[in-house]
């Protein structure tokens, strides 16, 4: 079965996403099979998502994915280049992926693979330096590098073009084609509704207003679902503030040598995270200290949450194993068929884990970690089921 690729956080799954979805069957047959890697527990802003990974799995197979697999936590929680290649990596990996579909602001994966293909080449160091040089930010500096190679450069001015173009870069030689769909609704981030169409910015948003039923209203039906029986569990929505203590007490028990361990760059600023953590009262305050013109807020928050959680400072060359969160009859089949593609194990069972090498207990066992601190940001901590103990959700036809 050919199957399309798509990577996520559906956090949580709105309609672009589904539309997302129903286009990748329009454009490449009704008999493609969607398979998504989506970010766990943990998204790439630097935050928790707001509702667990099977939840947020099951809800997208009941929307039109046939088979989730997860994209570790170290991917999760990396700038964009590193994310992209996590997932890209997954997504090779299962043998079984054929082409890449992913929104974009442009609609057109050409000149995103120009801008990868650029950014990739042994000219574009030299101008990102002389770039650097001018003391922008690395984002703004980066842009105008490729704007002096290739004229689509600026396609780094737009939240999901540049992820295209991570995507581009991270598919070279694989030999899986890159599907770029205009994207429809609110922009990235946006906070208004555009073709009815909310970004999954102004659904939290909505959330965190108390706004409860205008936000679910906005998601996806089965994504809206799946948010109440969590809520009801004590299991949603997850929030930095129930965990911001937790956060800041773990931060002040570092070094000076460990936030150097991060390989944070050489303007010092391990230095500025290691002063502030010894004495903000607050993220808020503690983020407002560290913050130059250079790293942009994202970085910054990911930075936190990789030192909270005990992250490695990079991701490791590629994902020990390929873990299942959620699938339906059409999935499975792709998993049947992964056996003989796949390049890495298939993880359905956590304890299987224990049959595979160090790196895949070691990836686990972190995971598993991530999850257990996950669980504080949780109205019930104690709701929220340990990772060694939770399957991945199978879907059956006509069950929602």
């Amino acid at each position: 079965m050919a199957a399309a690729g798509i990577i996520t956080e559906y956090n949580p799954l709105h309609m672009g996403h589904v539309h997302l979805m129903a286009e990748a069957r329009r454009l490449l047959g009704p008999e493609t099979g969607i398979l998504c890697v989506m970010s766990g527990n943990y998204v790439q802003r630097g935050d928790f998502a707001i509702a667990g990974k099977h939840a947020r799995a099951a809800a997208a197979v009941r929307s039109g994915a046939d088979l989730v697999l997860e994209l570790p936590v170290p991917w999760a929680l990396s700038s964009a280049e590193g994310f992209a290649a996590g997932a890209v990596e997954i997504l090779k990996a299962t043998g079984a992926v054929s082409h890449l579909v992913f929104g974009s602001e442009g609609g057109d994966a050409a000149p995103l693979v120009r801008c990868a293909e650029a950014l990739c080449s042994g000219a574009f160091p030299e101008a990102l330096r002389e770039e650097l040089k001018k003391g922008d930010s690395f984002p703004a500096a980066r842009q105008r590098a490729l704007l002096g190679l290739v004229p689509e450069g600026d396609a780094l001015s737009r939240p999901n073009d540049t992820l295209g173009v991570e995507y581009c870069k991270a598919l070279r030689g694989s030999g899986i084609q890159p599907v770029a769909v205009l994207r429809r609704g609110a922009a990235h981030d946006g906070a208004d509704v555009g073709d009815g169409i909310a970004s999954a910015s102004a659904i939290r948003a909505l959330l965190r207003q108390g706004e409860e039923e205008a936000a679910l209203g906005l998601c996806a039906p089965a994504m809206a679902e799946a948010y109440r029986i969590e809520r009801e569990a004590g299991r949603a929505p997850a929030s930095l503030e129930r965990c911001e203590r937790a956060i800041l007490a773990r931060l002040r028990f570092l070094e000076e040598a460990d936030w150097a361990a991060l390989e944070l760059g050489n303007e010092g600023l391990y230095r500025r995270f290691f002063r502030s953590s010894r004495s903000a009262a607050s993220l808020a305050e503690l983020l407002e200290t560290v913050k130059t013109k250079r790293y942009p807020m994202a970085r910054l928050r990911r930075t936190v949450f990789r030192a909270y959680l005990g992250l490695p400072p990079a991701p490791p060359e590629e994902p020990a194993y390929l873990r299942v969160l959620a699938a339906n009859e059409r999935g499975t089949a792709l998993l049947a068929g992964m056996r003989k593609t796949a390049a890495l194990p298939v993880l359905n069972k956590p304890a299987a884990v224990r049959r595979l090498g160090p790196g895949a207990r070691r990836l686990f066992d972190l995971e598993a970690r991530a999850d257990r601190l996950y669980a504080l940001a949780c109205p019930d901590p104690a709701a929220v089921p340990d990772a060694w103990r939770t399957g991945p959700v199978i879907v059956r036809e006509g069950a929602g």
